[in-house]
């Protein structure tokens, strides 16, 4: 009983030592750079949805709730998979149905996100809705609609 605390202590000390080790680690430019990832995405989904009456992109989260946004968004890349003009904001589960299936369907992108979790939340969790617009940006990458930089 004595050798497992004594190799339970080690392991936590270990642990606390990688922890430690991996945070002084890091560049410090790190989180900035996040933030600007985030920023240009934000930026991105804007210019792209200009366009678009009853879009106005302000955040990945309450910005997103009717739906609205995603399909503007998806319809900009296939503007022949629906009529944007007959959506309405008021079904917004709907919306989320129509811009996933045909994001899924078009571009390869998996339902990352489910209408009905959307539907009962006051407003999208930011994370989410990033992490599904980031899917759907390196799926159109990946289909050749989006061009990016290239890296020096």
């Amino acid at each position: 009983m004595r050798g497992e605390t004594s190799s339970s202590n080690s392991k936590k000390s270990r642990r606390f030592s990688f922890q430690a080790s991996s945070a002084a680690a890091a560049p410090p430019a790190a989180a900035p750079n996040a933030k600007n990832v985030k920023q240009m995405l934000l930026d991105w989904c804007r210019a792209k949805t200009e366009p678009y009456e009853g879009v106005d992109i302000q955040n990945f989260s309450s910005s997103w709730k009717d739906g609205i946004a995603f399909c503007a968004l998806v319809h900009r890349f296939f503007p022949d998979a629906f009529e944007y003009s007959i959506l309405n904001p008021n079904k917004p589960k709907e919306n989320f149905q129509l811009a996933f299936s045909t994001a899924e369907r078009l571009a390869g992108c998996p339902p990352l996100l489910d209408a009905d979790d959307l539907v009962r939340m006051n407003e999208p969790d930011w994370k989410c809705v990033y992490t599904y617009i980031q899917e759907f940006y390196r799926c159109l990458v990946e289909k050749g609609l989006v061009k990016t930089k290239k890296r020096p």
